[in-house]
This record gives C-alpha cells, sequence and structure tokens, in this order.
C-alpha cells in the first residue's frame, strides 16, 4: 500500500514539474518587420542625386538589408548599374483617356487580333490544349490574353526592368510605395531565376513576357510546366499558358462557368447607381431581376454578378451582367471593357465556344 502511495506521489510530482517547466518557458517572440521607409518628398529626385547618391534609396537598401534577404555590397552594386529613365515619368503622367467601347474594341478585340489568335492556337494547340485540360481553364481563354496583353508575344516591351521599377520607384511619388514593393519582388525574382538582374526586360512599368506579370505576380503564379528549371514566360509558351491558367484558377475561375451574360432592362436612377458602383461580387442575379434586369441566357438566381453596360455606339448603350469568371478575369486589369475584349477573343478564336 505504501509503495502504491509512492508511485502516486511520484507521478504528481512529475506533472507538476511538467506543467511548470511549461509555463516557465519564455516563447520566442515574433520580431516584427519594419515597414518599408517612405519617400522623403524634399530629397533630390535621382535624376539630379543618381541612385547611390540619393537619401531614399541608401534608406532602402538599409531596410532591405535589415531584412537579411541582400547585403549591402550587392545592392550599391545594384543601383550603381541601373540607368534613370525619365521618359518613364513622362509616359506615367500623361493625362488618361477613357475610350467608349466602340473605340476601344477595334484595337484590342477586332478582327485582326482574332485572327492571328487562331493562328497563334494553331501552332500551339497541343501544348496550350494540355495545359488547359490540366488547369480547367480554357485554351481560348488562355490564348486571348496573350493576344490583348501582348499580341501574342509580338510586343513584351523592351525596358529594363532593373531601370523602369528603379525609376518609377524613387521619382514617382503617387504610386512609389507600390513600385518600391515590387522593386523587392524583382530583386528576389532575379535571384531565385538565378539570372543577371539587369536582364529582364518589359514594359515602362515593369511588366513582363507574353502575359505581362509584375515581379509580385510572377513570384507568385509563374509555372515552371516543362520541367527545364525556369520559369520562362518570354519565350516558351508552355510556361506561358500554365502561367495564365494558373493565375486564373487561383483568383477563382470556375470550369465550364460563363463570363458574361447580355440583359434587358429599362435603366431608372437605382439601376445606373448599382452600374457606377466598384466592380465587385456584392450582389444576386436574382436581386439584379427583383430591379428590372433581365438575362437573356438562363442564369441561377442564387449566382453572384455584377452589371454593367458598353457603349456600342455614341450615346448607345448596351447591357451585361459579369459572373464569377467575369470577376476572375477583372483580377488581371482592373477594366469592365478589357475584360470583355478578352471574352470576345476567346469566343472568335474558340468558333462555337461561349464564354
Amino acid at each position: 500500500m505504501k509503495m502504491k502511495k509512492n508511485v502516486v506521489l511520484l507521478a504528481a510530482a512529475l506533472i507538476l514539474a511538467s506543467c511548470t517547466a511549461t509555463q516557465t518557458t519564455p516563447e520566442t517572440p515574433v520580431k516584427p518587420v519594419p515597414k518599408r521607409p517612405s519617400l522623403d518628398r524634399a530629397a533630390d529626385s535621382v535624376a539630379i542625386s543618381g541612385f547611390n547618391g540619393n537619401a531614399d534609396v541608401q534608406r532602402f537598401i538599409a531596410h532591405e538589408v535589415a531584412s537579411g534577404k541582400f547585403t549591402e555590397s550587392e545592392l550599391q552594386s545594384f543601383f550603381d548599374g541601373v540607368i534613370y529613365r525619365g521618359n518613364i515619368i513622362n509616359i506615367m503622367n500623361r493625362p488618361g483617356t477613357s475610350r467608349p467601347w466602340y473605340e476601344f474594341r477595334t484595337g484590342n478585340s477586332g478582327e485582326a487580333k482574332i485572327n492571328n489568335g487562331k493562328r497563334f492556337y494553331q501552332q500551339h494547340k497541343t501544348t496550350i490544349d494540355a495545359v488547359a485540360r490540366s488547369y480547367g481553364v480554357p485554351a481560348e481563354l488562355i490564348v486571348a490574353i496573350i493576344g490583348i496583353e501582348t499580341n501574342y508575344g509580338n510586343n513584351m516591351g523592351s525596358f529594363r526592368l532593373a531601370d523602369s521599377l528603379s525609376t518609377l520607384a524613387f521619382d514617382y511619388p503617387r504610386r512609389a510605395e507600390f513600385f518600391r514593393q515590387e522593386l523587392n519582388e524583382f530583386l528576389l525574382m532575379a535571384k531565385e531565376e538565378k539570372r543577371d538582374v539587369f536582364s529582364f526586360k518589359g514594359s515602362y512599368a515593369g511588366a513582363m513576357g507574353m502575359p505581362q506579370f509584375i515581379p509580385s505576380s510572377f513570384r507568385k503564379y509563374a509555372v515552371d510546366y516543362d520541367g527545364d528549371g525556369l520559369r520562362d514566360i518570354w519565350n516558351n509558351v508552355g510556361d506561358v499558358a500554365a502561367s495564365v491558367a494558373n493565375y486564373m484558377k487561383a483568383h477563382g475561375w470556375q470550369t465550364n462557368g460563363k463570363m458574361v451574360v447580355p440583359v434587358t432592362l429599362t435603366i431608372t436612377q437605382e439601376l445606373q447607381n448599382i452600374i457606377d458602383e466598384k466592380t465587385a461580387l456584392t450582389r444576386t442575379v436574382g436581386e439584379l431581376k427583383r430591379l428590372g434586369v433581365m438575362p437573356q441566357e438562363v442564369v441561377d438566381d442564387n449566382e453572384k454578378a455584377v452589371l454593367y453596360r458598353l457603349e456600342t455606339a455614341p450615346g448607345v448603350y448596351e447591357y451585361y451582367i459579369g459572373l464569377n469568371n467575369f470577376y476572375a478575369v477583372w483580377q488581371y486589369n482592373h477594366s469592365r471593357m478589357y475584360v470583355t475584349a478578352v471574352r470576345d477573343i476567346a469566343n472568335g478564336v474558340g468558333g462555337n465556344y461561349r464564354l
């Protein structure tokens, strides 16, 4: 009996010791990531100071070195090789013009774009079809995005990304925070891809390859489809197609789902207010139908939709609802006309296929 009592006491002591040890072991503190420093608006422009002579650039370098992902010497060497491109600032500062749909579609989804898309698709059909089956994203949609972005790889941009992103990161205050983040992503991307940081070329705003991925999108969504160790979105159609499809799936593309359905309605102030809302899937088809919006194809009342219009001739409008897959493509480019143009190219390339 005494032995049994001692065993019980020993077990209790061990449990108590275990609890005490757990309570007194300090947790490893999570070190907060410091925020990237803001631009000093009073500082000289990099156009005057040069990059390594600029206080904002030196603060950026210090921040990135503190992250442990870069050394000071490699960043100083990078900025020594960067060339300031003032013409990019001029392009970014040009006033934006909002063209009506009847003008936009001519250059973006007209007959020439569709015919070129058919040729591109036939040339790479085996590869693109295999990607489409693998990801559940239509081949025609993949082709359409490559077409509208770079005319099937013919207009990928000739700016060195090191120059364009650095110029915008430090001499374009309106979006400097965004471009400094993309510059960071670009430097990490070059390390990951084991490529010369000055070998990457793209658009004046830092977009790359046939699908025009910005560096953060490249790191998240670019795919090495053929397993050769490279994510080549400039030359390898398999990598390009898989990267586009991967982006679409990551942003909610639903296999076999529709993008756009035409509707009829009598415009009211309430409906116009809905059209003017930010693009988001906040309403259902059923809710819109109760307000007088009549889809011209069968759509489930529970589907989420955005109501929008396009000016098909001066002062003449047609109305549509964009569904889940419309919104997935909208994530690629925040323009309702862009999404509709992608849909039109895809339908033209696919013949009887309808998105």
